[in-house]
């Protein structure tokens, strides 16, 4: 199946995504440098990357209709991770983006990607990762028939580490797998309510933010 297809099966539009990503933006500033030159990897929808400001922010994704949603400002490119990053010049990128990215690809590719992000990392430069945490969402992982490689919140720091990152937070439960499985109405402060719990109920994502030393 097409990219394309992908989304309309498995990520169709959804006004709540935006609502949820502006508060994840809110969420993780504390780690964005500031005047960033700023990279998501699968940006998809762009909401992440919308949110968030900086000197030059870029947006790729193998999906063709990613231009169609990155907010003025934003650069879209349309790629084939496994492949594409070369286009990117050593030390491009202040911080580096990935939601739901890595588990898409075999074991040996997603470790190939990670060292490709921290290349384009300058150094001090930071990788904010969100994704499926295998340990708490294994009943729906493979839901998703693109998933390719399992991660848990400890494989995954061990392999940020293993290219040379050093671990600044990890949040082994962040947010609920998918938005479909909460029964409430997506608000603002509902958002903000849950990350600010020390009690997270359904969370199946977790939350790893890396340094380049």
């Amino acid at each position: 199946m097409s990219a394309a297809g992908y989304h309309d099966v498995h990520l169709p539009p959804d006004p709540a995504r935006e609502v949820v990503w502006t508060v994840i933006a809110e969420y993780v500033r504390r780690w964005v440098p500031k005047d960033a030159r700023v990279l998501e990897i699968g940006a998809g929808y762009c909401c992440w990357i919308n949110a968030l400001s900086g000197t030059r922010r870029v947006a790729v994704d193998a999906w063709p209709e990613v231009a169609r949603h990155a907010a003025p400002g934003v650069e879209a490119v349309v790629l084939d991770l496994s492949t594409g990053l070369t286009q990117f010049a050593d030390e491009s990128f202040d911080l580096v983006l990935a939601s739901n990215v890595i588990e898409h690809f075999e074991p040996d590719a997603a470790a190939s990607l990670i060292a490709e992000t921290v290349r384009l990392l300058r150094r001090g430069g930071r990788v904010i990762v969100m994704q499926p945490n295998f340990r708490y969402a294994y009943r729906h992982y493979f839901d998703d028939y693109t998933h390719r490689s399992t991660f848990t919140h400890v494989s995954l720091a061990n392999l940020l580490r293993s290219k040379g990152l050093r671990m600044l937070r990890v949040e082994p439960r962040f947010l609920p797998y998918s938005m479909r499985e909460s029964r409430l109405p997506v608000k603002p402060w509902l958002v903000r309510a849950y990350l600010r719990s020390p009690i997270r109920p359904l969370a199946g994502q977790m939350l790893l933010v890396a340094e380049k030393g």
